[in-house]
């Protein structure tokens, strides 16, 4: 045999093993589509995975695919990076209490330009891009999201921020039934019809409890929930937590103030039924297909209960 051939069944061998590769990975998430088939999985999208443009794009290219293969997601999102960009360009101070942004007037003029003029249409195109029937809504829209006046954890008054009240999932469960998938920016409307601006941690919680979902997702720029964070000594991640320990976390002031609101919101979204959520790293590519349809998944998985956490070495 000549060394032509020789290389020419090698190049033909590797084919076949990186092609065996390939189905053996679907192979592995055949149990998870045929589990999640018909289920709804609301994602929260934001950190890094917002503003990377690798990284958007990977994302709704992933949204894509979990709807061709017959799940129901639903992505909620807010516009942090955008609405703090946009108020420094305009001049508008930006104020947090208890991981919110305090919203006067001028900045929720801000919130509506960034969520509804740049960050919801910008992904409704992309994952129309990656072929998949998106259709943008605003927590506005058909009483989806009904708000009261929010305030800070010490009672403070945060202005036009809003508390979700009510969720009134008609208008979602439409565009599932013609096998759409919703893009919900997150503004409310309180009862004397003001538009407020709603954190889109707690936003997502309220959906995925209203909708019955299967499964509630969270995009972060941190690789889960840590015990003992910021302790380089003693601090590891958790790869699964309960709602009581979460809950035990959250009294004990143990938890950044970016993260209360994703863990009030998991909280109450699985007393209110959800099964199970996840905080993810948006920064891995992937990192939504990993978590639903493997079996190592990724991140930090948070379940109902009072069990102690499993950690993993930091």
């Amino acid at each position: 045999m000549t060394t032509a051939e020789d290389a020419g069944q090698d190049a033909g061998h590797q084919r076949v093993v990186a092609a065996q590769g390939k189905a053996a990975v679907l192979r592995e998430a055949l149990p998870w589509i045929t589990r999640f088939h018909g289920q709804t999985v609301v994602i929260k999208y934001g950190g890094n995975a917002m503003i990377d443009d690798e990284l958007k794009r990977s994302f709704a290219a992933d949204v894509a695919l979990l709807h061709f293969v017959g799940l129901r997601p639903v992505i909620v999102h807010g516009g942090g990076p955008q609405i703090s960009a946009l108020a420094t360009q305009l001049g508008v101070a930006s104020t947090f209490v208890g991981g919110l942004r305090v919203t006067d007037a001028a900045m929720m003029d801000v919130v509506r330009m960034s969520l509804l003029g740049q960050v919801n249409p910008e992904l409704v195109g992309l994952v129309q891009a990656a072929g998949a029937p998106a259709v943008g809504i605003a927590g506005t829209d058909a009483g989806l999201l009904q708000v009261r006046p929010a305030v800070g954890p010490g009672g403070e008054d945060l202005g036009l921020v809003g508390e979700v009240d009510h969720v009134d999932t008609s208008y979602i469960d439409e565009l599932l039934g013609d096998h759409f998938l919703p893009v919900v920016a997150t503004v409310g409307r309180d009862a004397d019809g003001n538009e407020r601006n709603v954190n889109a941690d707690l936003a997502a919680g309220a959906i995925a409890a209203a909708l019955g979902a299967s499964k509630l997702v969270y995009l972060t720029d941190v690789e889960g929930l840590y015990q003992d964070f910021g302790d380089p000594e003693r601090q590891s991640l958790m790869s699964e937590v309960s709602a009581g320990g979460l809950q035990a976390m959250l009294e004990a002031g143990e938890l950044h103030e970016g993260m209360r609101p994703k863990v009030r919101s998991i909280v109450q979204a699985l007393a209110d039924g959800v099964p199970q959520a996840h905080i993810l790293d948006g920064r891995v590519l992937h990192a939504v297909l990993i978590e639903i349809f493997t079996d190592e998944g990724v991140g930090t998985m948070i379940t109902p209960g009072a069990a102690r956490p499993a950690v993993v070495a930091s």
